[in-house]
C-alpha cells in the first residue's frame, strides 16, 4: 500500500523532538485546499517552491560573481540547494521537521534580485519613495502574490509555517480571519526549524563564498591560514588526517572541514540551549525572547573574522565589487526607461498599471529578472554602449573554468 500523508505524519510524531514542527498542526495556508494525498503539506510546499518560475530563474542570478563568469563558481541556484542539504542536515540531527526547513531553505532567496546584493541595493535606492526593496519581502511577495500558477488563488498559497520562515524579522505573515498580520501571539521567535534554515544560509555563503574566491584566484590559502582561524584549524586538520594532498582535493577538503566544523558547533551548542530552556513544544519556542538555533561563543568570533576577512578582501574587490556594480547600474537605466515608456512595460505585464502601482510593479518585473536578461534587455533598448563598460564581461573564465 502507498504511504498516505496521515502514515506519514504519525511517523513525524514518533520521530520528530517535541519542540519540532509537526505538519499536522499546520496553522494552514491563506486559500484553503484539499490536503495532499501522499505528501505532508510541507512536502508539497516544497514541491510548489521547486516548481516554480522563481526558482528556476536562480540558475541564473549573481551570487558573488556575475552570472557566467566562470563555469565552477556558484550561481544563487546552487547556493540555495546547498542551504537546504546543510538545513536538512542540522534538522535531522535535532530531530526537527526536515521537510519544513528544506522549503523554507528552498524559498529564502526567491526575492534576491539581478546581481547579488549590489543589484538589491540599487533597486532599494530606486524605490526609496514607494517601500523601499528587500529581497526577503520580495521572497515573501513571490510566494504570496507575484507566481501566477494555479487557477484558485495567487501565489503559491504555502503554509503558514514555510511564509514565517521567510518573514525573518518583519511581522508574521497574516491567515484569513487574523485581526492584524501576526495575530496577536505573544510570539518573539519563528520555528526552530527556520532558525535553522537561517543559519544554514549563513553557514553556506560564507564558507562557499570562500571557495569561489579561491577558485577564482582572488583569496590563497596561504593568507587564509595566516589570517583566518577557521580556515586555520581546518587545513591543519586537514594535513593531520590525510598528509599531502593534491590542490584541487586539498581545498575541497578544507571547506568541507569547515563546513562540518560550523555545523557540529550549531548542534551542539543549540542542544545545550534547548535542554537550558526546557522549552516542550513550538509554541515555547516562538515564545523565546531569543533564537536557540545558533554558535557556541568562540565560533561566533571565529566566524566574524571570517566575515570581515571576505568584505575586506574578495565582495570589495575590484573585479567583483567594480563588476557587479557596471552592470548593476543597467538595472537603473531600465528602472528608467520603462517610468518614462509605461506602454513597453504594458506588454510585459500584460496589463496596463496605474501611475501610483507602477514603481512596485515595474520594482517587481525588475527583481525578477535574470542578470543576462538585464543585459539583453539593455541592449535591445538602450544600445550596446549602455552595458558594455570594460570589465563586465572578463575575456577568460577564472581557472580556465
Amino acid at each position: 500500500m502507498p504511504c498516505s500523508r496521515e502514515e506519514l505524519e504519525r511517523r513525524e510524531g514518533q520521530w520528530l523532538a517535541p519542540y519540532a514542527q509537526r505538519s499536522a498542526d499546520t496553522r494552514g495556508r491563506a486559500h484553503a485546499e484539499p490536503p495532499p494525498e501522499w505528501r505532508t503539506h510541507y512536502q508539497r510546499d516544497r514541491d510548489r517552491i521547486i516548481h516554480s518560475r522563481a526558482f528556476r530563474r536562480l540558475e541564473y542570478k549573481t551570487q558573488v560573481f556575475l552570472n557566467g563568469t566562470g563555469d565552477h563558481l556558484r550561481t544563487r541556484l546552487t547556493h540555495t540547494m546547498e542551504v537546504a542539504a546543510i538545513a536538512r542536515n542540522i534538522a535531522r540531527a535535532l530531530r526537527l521537521n526536515e521537510d519544513l526547513a528544506e522549503a523554507i531553505a528552498l524559498a529564502h532567496d526567491l526575492g534576491h534580485a539581478p546581481f547579488g546584493h549590489t543589484g538589491e541595493e540599487v533597486l532599494d535606492r530606486l524605490m526609496r519613495r514607494n517601500g523601499g526593496f528587500e529581497h526577503n519581502r520580495q521572497s515573501l511577495r513571490i510566494v504570496e502574490e507575484l507566481e501566477q500558477k494555479y487557477p484558485g488563488f495567487p501565489g503559491l498559497n504555502l503554509t503558514w509555517e514555510v511564509r514565517e520562515g521567510l518573514a525573518k524579522h518583519r511581522p508574521k505573515p497574516a491567515l484569513p480571519g487574523s485581526p492584524r498580520a501576526g495575530g496577536e501571539l505573544p510570539e518573539r521567535q519563528p520555528s526552530l526549524e527556520a532558525q535553522v534554515a537561517d543559519r544554514a544560509d549563513e553557514i553556506a555563503y560564507y564558507s562557499h563564498d570562500l571557495d569561489d574566491g579561491l577558485e577564482a584566484g582572488l583569496l590563497t590559502e596561504a593568507r587564509l591560514e595566516r589570517d583566518v582561524r577557521l580556515w586555520r584549524r581546518s587545513a591543519r586538520q586537514v594535513r593531520e588526517e590525510h598528509g599531502v594532498l593534491p590542490d584541487e582535493c586539498r581545498r575541497f577538503f578544507t571547506v568541507r572541514c569547515l563546513i562540518e566544523n560550523q555545523v557540529r558547533d550549531v548542534v551542539r551548542h543549540t542542544e545545550l540551549r534547548l535542554q537550558a530552556a526546557r522549552v516542550d513544544s513550538p509554541a515555547a519556542v516562538r515564545r523565546r525572547a531569543r533564537p536557540l538555533v545558533g554558535y557556541g561563543e568562540e565560533q561566533r568570533r571565529w566566524n566574524l573574522e571570517l566575515r570581515r576577512y571576505l568584505y575586506q578582501n574578495l565582495y570589495y574587490h575590484p573585479a567583483v565589487h567594480e563588476v557587479n556594480t557596471r552592470a548593476a547600474r543597467s538595472l537603473g537605466a531600465l528602472f528608467r526607461h520603462y517610468l518614462d515608456h509605461p506602454r513597453r512595460l504594458a506588454v510585459h505585464l500584460g496589463r496596463a498599471v496605474p501611475p501610483a502601482d507602477r514603481p512596485r510593479a515595474l520594482c517587481d518585473y525588475l527583481a525578477g529578472m535574470t542578470d543576462r536578461y538585464v543585459l539583453h534587455e539593455c541592449r535591445r533598448l538602450l544600445g550596446e554602449e549602455s552595458v558594455s563598460a570594460p570589465g563586465l564581461f572578463p575575456s577568460q573564465s577564472p581557472k580556465g573554468s
